[in-house]
């Protein structure tokens, strides 16, 4: 079955050509998936985040080792009470459209995330987010429901945006931020584009302009960047990392895992979700799928470095009579089960999910397999009500805290969740306003072992992020994934 999907793959790849970049200065990058907005604060969507990464920026930023720093806030926030944070905003700086970075703006960003008519899919970084009040112009409080002791770190990926722009009815299309370039244009289905914003605050960057094309097959990525189309491909296949001009990889934030509905249909027997873990050979995943380019998860959406990692948990180990003989005893053997995906948007997702349905279907379930596009995937993963048994998603963390990856995808509240279980949600929030580090640790923990045994998800790997690169392209990849291009160049 791999090498199927391998030669398709590569064929599909000669039958696409993609126009060359506009002048030297300028770049092309190939992402896996359009965006569905350019809306900062509506989705939680990787394609809208690689190109408004660029054009948006945050109070704080992170360096290329993931440590926190400052953006937008010209100091370091102060904590004024418990449920308070005062941030000062670095002066003069504007809005691609003229507006001023003020404290206006910074309020407005936090109620307009918050306002429940927005509905936000990004709700689950900032859960604690109550309001925001403007001291004067350059300072500004946050408020939050509770102690937030990682607050700061939210404010890394929470992006400001302009108040009067915002209320525009092509927002969403047109976006406007404080950032190193700005919006030109977008071609729905093909590409869009940004031009370097000659009124930057910070340092000129070297790339005049950069267009996104959407490109939803790797193998038409591959094609593209070996015929000189493109500068910069997303989710290169391990195997091609030498065939390309350069190739850089790294252990990244991104999680696969499939979701199993714990409320509804056959994964509402505990025993039937841990027989769909037990079903999956994992280690042979990382080492055929990604040629150990990944690693296996530890039974738990947390990378090691991660705030509420749970030592003590270890993956479910392959073990395919034990997942026959568990489905056999709840009476499963042979049933249906829905696995719902999507294509080109993370490393390998279709490959993965069609491998976990082939270790499904040895193991004696009827497994049925329905790939979208991802604007329809979205649709059915944020659905609860039409939710299938078993949904593929790959996770990111930027917070490197396990409030976000939890409040999404554990929470019975969460907007990725398939479980009613109100201890696991009652842990979650008590942690996500427990000061005391070690208490806090030790209810992660706790809800990190319950989850395992109730087997909400099916935990994979965690993989490695594969860029291919140009032989022009000089660009040193981040531990977030984020592709900043003011941090590219190129050579003659």
């Amino acid at each position: 079955m791999m090498s199927n999907w391998l030669t398709a793959a590569v064929c599909a790849a000669a039958l696409v050509t993609v126009p060359m970049a506009a002048h030297a200065q300028d770049i092309v990058i190939a992402i896996g998936s359009e965006p569905t907005t350019l809306d900062p604060h509506a989705a939680d969507d990787g394609g809208e985040k690689a190109v408004n990464d660029n054009v948006y920026e945050t109070l704080m930023t992170r360096d290329a080792d993931g440590n926190l720093d400052l953006g937008l806030a010209a100091d370091w926030p102060m904590q004024i009470d418990p449920t308070t944070w005062e941030f000062t905003l670095r002066p003069g700086i504007r809005f691609h459209n003229g507006e001023p970075l003020n404290a206006e703006a910074v309020v407005f960003s936090v109620e307009r995330m918050i306002d429940p008519d927005l509905n936000s899919e990004q709700l689950s970084y900032y859960s604690t987010l109550a309001g925001a009040e403007a001291v004067d112009e350059l300072t500004v409080r946050i408020l939050t429901s509770g102690p937030d002791p990682i607050l700061p770190a939210r404010m890394y990926y929470f992006m400001i945006a302009p108040p009067g722009a915002s209320t525009h009815e092509d927002f969403a299309e047109a976006p406007v931020g404080t950032g190193p370039y700005r919006f030109v244009s977008w071609d729905r289905g093909s590409e869009i584009v940004l031009e370097a914003n000659p009124d930057y605050w910070g340092d000129v960057p070297a790339i005049d302009g950069v267009t996104y094309r959407f490109i939803e097959e790797s193998g038409t990525r591959l094609s593209a960047l070996l015929a000189g189309e493109v500068d910069l491909i997303t989710n290169l296949l391990p195997e091609f990392m030498e065939q390309v001009p350069q190739a850089a990889s790294q252990r990244g934030l991104e999680h696969p895992i499939v979701i199993l509905n714990a409320d509804d249909g056959v994964t509402a027997d505990v025993r039937v979700r841990q027989a769909l873990n037990y079903a999956i050979d994992k280690e042979a995943m990382a080492a055929v799928l990604f040629e150990g380019a990944a690693q296996v998860e530890q039974g738990q959406l947390l990378g090691p470095t991660y705030f509420g990692f749970n030592p003590a948990i270890t993956a479910y180990p392959y073990d395919p009579e034990l997942a026959r003989t568990l489905l056999e005893d709840a009476g499963a053997l042979g049933e249906e089960i829905t696995l719902v995906s999507t294509a080109g948007r993370w490393l390998k997702d279709r490959e993965v999910t069609e491998v976990v349905a082939g270790f499904w279907q040895a193991a004696g379930m009827d497994v049925d397999v329905q790939i979208y596009e991802f604007d329809e995937y979205l649709t059915r993963l944020f659905d609860r009500e039409t939710r299938a048994e078993a949904i593929f998603v790959v996770s990111g963390n930027e917070l490197l805290d396990a409030d976000r990856s939890f409040s999404a995808y554990y929470s019975m509240d969460g907007f990725g969740a398939s479980n009613s279980f109100t201890e696991l949600r009652d842990w979650i929030d008590q942690a996500r306003t427990e000061t005391d580090l070690p208490r806090r640790q030790a209810l992660y923990h706790e809800a990190v072992a319950f989850a395992h045994e109730q087997a909400i998800m099916a935990w994979l790997l965690n993989i490695n992020n594969i860029w291919g690169m140009s032989a022009r392209l000089q660009w040193q990849p981040r531990v977030d994934g984020k592709m900043f291009v003011s941090t590219m160049s190129v050579t003659e």
